[in-house]
């Protein structure tokens, strides 16, 4: 019997689950070889006549905007014209993909036997990938799926193999071109690579804006990129990079195509290969250099389970019907296309409304499993009972049950199996996690990692990094369920710390919180209210407020809800309270960022050690980048225009408002005292 279950979405919308349909479960009973040579016969995009890559990279290097640019670095460089030719040719050669059905093939069996040895089932929508389908064949599409493992890199080519739709190109990072033979399969099967650093280099810029603008123009293939620009270490949406975003818009604002189609894909994990290696990374511990024999090393992983893996294909979004409004088009018609301009406001604005849009669509899209919602809950335990009492099993399971519900009426997709006894689901999700927690004498318990043998014991520090490993390993997984409860959680922190009832004045507190954690979670700009306004609903929904025309109030039995929404934000409050401590308190007003993240991890470990902080998190790279990102933001912190290592000034006296704010100590109307405090 085919392997499907349902998606639970939206409580009462039974029209709207999907079935999900597992895909491995037909490999598994048919051979590797004979799936990699089955016949593949995608149909091509109606407008495009057939492209070589040959033909591709000549129509590039033949552009007449790469002439005009090719000619302007010359001359700002002193060079020939012929030199710089040749320089943008060596960045083509480097760039471009070379996609070869033969390689796809080989693609296909290596991900074939990976696939059914890592993972008990890939669940795909079905529905969605019939949309998709019919969407390449209409217009230029781009798939834009959500950057959570390596293997987000690997899995949408397996399905669109399976199921007959063109093999996308994809967008990847240079560190994989290096990569011994891999990184020449890779580009065979669709890769085409970007530095990471490109900076003012005008001629890279141009080679690779005009290289991505042909491959919409002509509709090579679905172009696929990661909106968040780097993979999350923290398993939670990161802010979209809006470069390939501009340059995947441009032919539509400039009339070269007719549409486009954005099509956000979420993939969820039960469980991450990379979970170790990401906790690790948060802790300050560099980054493995990708190479063919760390990718044999890693070969280990094939002895692990994880669990199943569940790929959302949303519903395309038409550019031309989202834009309407939105930008003025014929502006584009005021110079030549094949001169370089820079992007205007309106343009910047538009291409930033649309990746967040597209990321709020991946995070909606998007399956909870059940232990995200008991990570959620674990990390409101304090951590000492965790390490050395345990928590009661029955506890644990009784409130993600009450969890799962409150989930449900947000409006959260679980992939909680149907017909299977509630425990059970629980005790396997444990099971495979159980790297991080275990079960002993009916108690929950934290895994530390095991203490290298030595001579003489170890320092309190090195023991407090081996709990922050497993607690950011928790904090990861929880974060994959943050996005169904951030809007009512911030409502809830404003409740709780402004004491008002006022709807304008909690509302003012809701959006001075959003701007404060802006590049902590995805909001759409200029949406405030809207999401003000569902936060609320959904609280009345799950009766933990009243709510009339000019107050939102405490409903009798409310404040078991709105406390664990207060503590699910509690990590990051305090988090932030102590960056924004830590800047008030230094000495110079000059802050480099790669003193600033050590010292304030040191600081962090101090406190964690003295228990005067109660947060692993405090230790996250990460979450220290984000507050950096917020203050400048706010204006509360300014980049040094000469600085070229992230130096920044400190305007001591907005954090010290900011941070007024954040505790209560400054009321909600008087938030506009705050720098640019969009209200």
């Amino acid at each position: 019997m085919t392997n499907m279950h349902r998606d639970f979405t939206k409580v009462g919308l039974n029209d709207d689950e999907e079935e999900l349909l597992d895909i491995l479960e037909e490999r598994r009973r048919s051979s590797d070889l004979s799936f990699a040579f089955r016949t593949f016969s995608p149909q091509p995009y109606k407008a495009a006549p057939p492209c070589s890559t040959v033909e591709l990279n000549r129509v590039v290097s033949e552009s007449q905007f790469l002439r005009y640019v090719t000619k302007e670095v010359a001359v700002e460089k002193q060079l020939s014209v012929e030199e710089v030719q040749q320089e943008a040719r060596g960045i083509l050669g480097e760039m471009s993909q070379n996609l070869q059905l033969g390689f796809i093939r080989l693609m296909a069996y290596i991900f074939n036997k990976v696939f059914k040895r890592l993972y008990s089932a890939i669940f795909v929508n079905m529905e969605g990938l019939n949309r998709l389908h019919h969407a390449t064949q209409e217009n230029p599409v781009i798939l834009m799926p959500n950057h959570r493992s390596y293997m987000d890199f690997l899995v949408i080519s397996y399905i669109l193999f399976i199921h007959d739709i063109p093999i996308p190109v994809i967008a990847a990072g240079i560190p994989l071109a290096g990569m011994k033979i891999v990184g020449e399969i890779l580009r065979r099967s669709g890769a085409f690579f970007i530095r990471r650093a490109i900076g003012s280099d005008k001629l890279y810029w141009a080679v690779l804006s005009e290289y991505v603008r042909t491959l919409v123009r002509k509709g090579f293939a679905p172009l696929e990129f990661f909106v968040e620009g780097f993979r999350s270490r923290t398993l939670k949406s990161l802010s979209p990079k809006l470069g390939m975003m501009h340059m995947v818009l441009e032919p539509f604002f400039k009339g070269e195509v007719f549409d486009i189609t954005l099509l956000p894909i979420s993939i969820s994990y039960d469980r991450v290969l990379e979970e170790s290696l990401l906790a690790h990374e948060l802790l300050g511990v560099p980054k493995p250099k990708e190479s063919t024999m760390g990718l044999l090393k890693a070969s280990r992983v094939l002895s692990e389970k994880y669990g199943s893996m569940h790929v959302n294909f949303g519903r395309p979004l038409s550019v031309r019907q989202l834009c309407e409004g939105r930008i003025n088009r014929y502006q584009y018609n005021l110079t030549p296309r094949d001169l370089p301009e820079k992007s205007t406001a309106e343009a910047q604005a538009c291409a930033s409304w649309l990746a967040h849009l597209v990321v709020r669509k991946q995070e909606e899209g998007s399956q909870i499993s059940p232990w995200s919602l008991m990570c959620g809950l674990l990390l409101q335990v304090p951590t000492r009972v965790l390490t050395e009492e345990g928590l009661p099993w029955h506890q644990l399971t009784e409130k993600t049950l009450w969890l799962r519900k409150l989930a449900l009426d947000f409006g959260a997709r679980l992939n909680w199996p149907d017909g299977v006894p509630d425990s059970d689901v629980m005790s396997s999700s444990a099971e495979l996690h159980r790297s991080i927690v275990q079960r002993k004498a009916g108690c929950v318990f934290l895994v530390q990692e095991d203490e290298p043998s030595r001579k003489y014991p170890g320092s309190p520090e090195e023991g407090m990094m081996r709990t922050a490993a497993a607690a950011l390993m928790l904090a990861s997984y929880r974060n994959q369920c943050l996005h169904v409860f951030v809007r009512p959680a911030l409502v809830a922190t404003a409740i709780h710390i402004t004491k008002c009832t006022q709807r304008d004045e909690l509302f003012a507190f809701f959006s001075f919180l959003q701007d404060v954690f802006s590049h902590e979670f995805i909001f759409i700009p200029g949406e405030s209210l809207q999401d003000f306004e569902e936060a609320c609903s959904l609280l009345k929904k799950c009766g933990a407020v009243h709510i009339s025309q000019q107050e939102v109030t405490v409903a009798q039995g409310g404040m078991e809800v709105l406390s664990f929404l207060q503590e699910l934000l509690k990590p990051f409050i305090d988090s932030y309270q102590l960056v924004f401590g830590y800047l008030c308190e230094a000495e110079s007003v000059i802050l480099k960022e790669k003193e600033f993240l050590p010292a304030v991890r040191g600081l962090a470990a101090k406190l964690l050690l003295s228990a005067e902080l109660h947060t692993y998190e405090a230790l996250s790279s990460d979450l220290q980048k984000n507050v950096l990102s917020a203050l400048r933001r706010l204006e509360a912190l300014t980049k040094l225009s000469s600085s070229v290592s992230n130096e920044f000034k400190v305007n001591k006296s907005a954090v010290k408002r900011i941070t007024d704010m954040l505790s209560g100590k400054i009321p909600p109307w008087n938030t506009q005292a705050l720098p640019d405090a969009r209200l």
